[in-house]
């Protein structure tokens, strides 16, 4: 005869199974690494600060145009 097992908790275990199955694909199709982040974040930071430093003439109140 079988192992008595509690269906609430084999019910719960299947759908924590499927959901790291989903999870563990998805962390591959959208995940990026620490380093992949941190390079989009610089060429960011470099693109916005080429434009800040491009501007010709600031306005009275001090606000750059």
């Amino acid at each position: 005869m079988g192992d008595i097992i509690n269906l609430r908790q084999a019910r719960k275990g299947r759908a924590r199974a499927e959901k790291e199955k989903i999870a563990q694909s998805n962390r591959a199709k959208f995940g990026r690494t620490k380093a992949e982040r941190e390079r989009q974040l610089q060429d960011a930071q470099r693109q916005s600060d080429g434009l800040e430093n491009s501007r010709r003439e600031c306005r009275d109140d001090g606000d750059k145009i």
